[in-house]
């Protein structure tokens, strides 16, 4: 299978890009490292599984991943192209710089907590893209250590708007057949568990997923990307997310309905304007949140003005 679409990917990118090898690990899609023929820099290309696609209506997909591309931030990773035409069969991909650094997530696993000042500088990086990216309305759906790339020791997000790109592309009418096949693919590509609702399903990741967008609310905006903030400075101060060691479904369950541990009780040097503020983006209704990504870099620079202090 995976030869299958690396031929496959290849060919549709035809003499633009020459291939190299495929990484570990996906988050949206799978993933390609790739040399750019026009200026030989490299590329990291995300291709959409091909069964995982035949759910999707790829023009729409594509429409959605142009709005996202037009993002440019300091730090937000931007995607560079997508598929010129997205028609049935065919594959769904875009492309984007090659970050060299590490994740996050990978950083958090090493070293298990991190630095109170440093930890807040990477959640003001974090917060400015995604405030910059709200204001331009795209939201990223998927915030978690995974998507963050540190780089010469700054926050890189990537990945923006692609989750939301697949939820809006899905076929929402799908008879059942087609919905466990969508299951299937999803799970297979990376998306970790993406959770079924009544609508359709909401594309994320348990452990960071909030509350009404595991539930496939409608009404989903902009604040459950602070709620998967919150749940990322959880991480990082403590090592781990507030809810962990559980199946995807008992995850969800747990942010629609258990109250995290106070940071306070676990890491007790924490500032207390630091640990209100990432309970306050924990709330489990998103009028309870701080308003806007803006907001959440004001309460920052309150909670701990100087980057040494």
């Amino acid at each position: 299978m995976t030869a299958d679409l690396y031929e496959r990917l290849q060919a549709t990118l035809g003499d633009d890009y020459t291939l190299e090898r495929e990484l570990g690990g996906g988050g949206m899609a799978r993933v390609f490292v790739a040399t750019e023929t026009a200026t030989g820099r490299r590329v990291v290309v995300k291709v959409l599984e091909p069964d995982l696609a035949e759910c999707c209506d790829l023009e729409r997909f594509r429409r959605e991943i142009h709005l996202a591309a037009t993002l440019r931030h300091p730090h937000i990773v931007p995607l560079l192209s997508e598929c010129p035409s997205c028609g049935p069969g065919e594959l769904a991909y875009f492309t984007m710089p090659f970050v060299e650094g590490e994740t996050l997530g990978a950083r958090i696993a090493r070293e298990g907590t991190l630095p109170v000042a440093e930890s807040v500088r990477l959640l003001r990086e974090i917060a400015s893209a995604l405030d910059y990216a709200h204001a331009h309305g795209v939201v990223h759906r998927d915030v978690k250590p995974a998507n963050v790339l540190l780089s010469n020791g700054r926050a890189l997000v990537a990945d923006f708007g692609v989750a939301k790109a697949i939820e809006a592309a899905a076929h929402h009418d799908a008879p059942v057949p087609l919905a466990r096949r969508r299951r299937s693919a999803l799970a297979g590509s990376g998306l970790a568990d993406a959770v079924l609702t009544s609508d359709g399903f909401a594309v994320g990741t348990p452990a960071y997923m909030a509350p009404e967008q595991a539930l496939g609310d409608p009404g989903t905006d902009h604040r459950a990307d602070l709620y998967a903030l919150g749940v990322v400075a959880y991480e990082m101060l403590v090592g781990t997310p507030p809810f962990r060691d559980r199946s995807p479904r008992a995850l969800v369950a747990a942010h629609v309905t258990e109250t995290p541990a106070p940071l306070a009780g676990r890491r007790p040097d924490l500032p207390p304007a630091l640990t209100a503020l990432v309970m306050r983006l924990l709330a489990k209704h998103a009028e309870d949140r701080p308003a806007s990504a803006g907001d959440v870099l004001r309460a920052l620079d309150a909670a701990l003005p100087s980057p040494g202090a």
